[in-house]
């Protein structure tokens, strides 16, 4: 039998034992029951996200957060427009690769995997590409762990009438983000982030007039954003196709959670506290953060490789055996491991980490 851990990683991720629980019930989709579930966790969304159901939707769409981040790229972006990305990471990437294979018409604005988007930088892009109707950014790039500031370029972004799309997979529900104040248009997560839910579906924040105005447009059968919306308004909260249920009612047990806990701010506390702590402690140990203090999330945490004889297999093993499970790197520069430390994991789970791994590198 395989050992419990705690796993130490940007999503999926521990989660607590109501949350597990709340999968060992058998719903049926088309059920009044199950449907009141849905509808209440999209007005959870709605709270959270700091928007009111008048001018914006939480629309779910089945599978991990690449899923949603597709289904927005895919259905919402005419052959007409124009989109500018953002990287400064692999998930930036990916929504360049989505825009490849749809054939959409884009500019990657590419940045040091090492330093935050800027809004300079995006502006001289945007005056080398005046046609740019759509731009994307991703907030919390786990490639690093860097926070990009999205309060500081989206709404500049928007004033020019660009229609904007947020990739925050990996900090809702762990940072506070205000969708209508910092003018975005549609912000994409998923369920086993900072929600501290289980894998099976990713959900977009979406502003109604932008995703109405969307219609038709997709290329794609089940990742048709607005399809997908106008179904969950039409018939109470029924999704298109068949709903990952037992995941969707863990979801509702992790909101629930998130409530108790003092929500969105007390939770992104807790984190902060997490990553400050294992930061320090990992220096104190030899291990250099990649990041620089100014820009790092409270998310996941990238250490440089304490020297050039590093054998980070045999140190995940090794920390695997004492119960915790961390991440490689993610990138080319330099050699670099992550641990993350969102999910059911507290201070006193930091300070075990760090003493297995005193342990290990004395």
């Amino acid at each position: 039998m395989v050992r419990k851990y705690l796993l130490l990683t940007p999503g999926p991720l521990t989660t607590s034992e109501e949350v597990k629980n709340a999968m060992d019930f058998d719903y049926c989709t088309w059920d009044d029951d199950y449907k009141k579930i849905t509808q209440s966790f999209r007005h959870s969304l709605l709270e959270i996200a700091k928007v009111t159901a008048d001018e914006y939707t939480a629309v779910p769409i089945q599978g991990s957060g690449t899923y949603g981040v597709e289904s927005v790229i895919g259905s919402t972006i005419s052959k007409n427009d124009k989109l500018l990305i953002a990287i400064n990471g692999a998930y930036g990437r990916r929504i360049s690769e989505m825009a490849d294979i749809y054939g959409i018409n884009h500019v990657d604005c590419v940045f040091d995997e090492r330093e935050p988007v800027t809004l300079n930088r995006v502006n001289e892009c945007l005056a080398k590409h005046p046609d740019i109707t759509h731009f994307a950014m991703i907030h919390c790039e786990t490639t690093t762990g860097i926070l990009n500031p999205i309060e500081e370029i989206i709404p500049k972004i928007k004033e020019r009438g660009i229609k904007t799309i947020v990739d925050a997979m990996s900090s809702f529900g762990g940072i506070p983000i205000d969708v209508k104040a910092e003018k975005i248009d549609y912000l994409i997560s998923s369920s086993n982030k900072c929600i501290q839910g289980v894998p099976g579906f990713s959900f977009v924040i979406a502003k109604k007039s932008e995703l109405e105005s969307t219609k038709g447009l997709a290329r794609t059968l089940s990742l048709d954003l607005y399809d997908q919306y106008a179904e969950m308004e039409k018939n109470h909260g029924k999704w298109r196709f068949t709903s990952p249920t037992h995941v969707v009612h863990a979801f509702y047990e992790a909101l629930q959670e998130l409530k108790a806990e003092g929500g969105v701010e007390a939770r992104h506390q807790r984190y902060s506290a997490n990553q400050k702590h294992l930061a320090a402690g990992m220096e104190e140990l030899g291990f250099k953060v990649l990041i620089d203090e100014k820009w790092q999330s409270p998310i996941i945490t990238s250490f440089i490789y304490p020297s050039d004889d590093f054998d980070f297999h045999k140190f995940y093993q090794q920390l695997k055996a004492d119960g915790f499970v961390i991440y490689p790197g993610k990138i080319s520069q330099v050699p670099t491991f992550r641990i993350g430390n969102i999910g059911e994991v507290y201070d006193n789970d930091i300070s075990k980490l760090l003493d297995a791994i005193k342990t290990i590198v004395k």
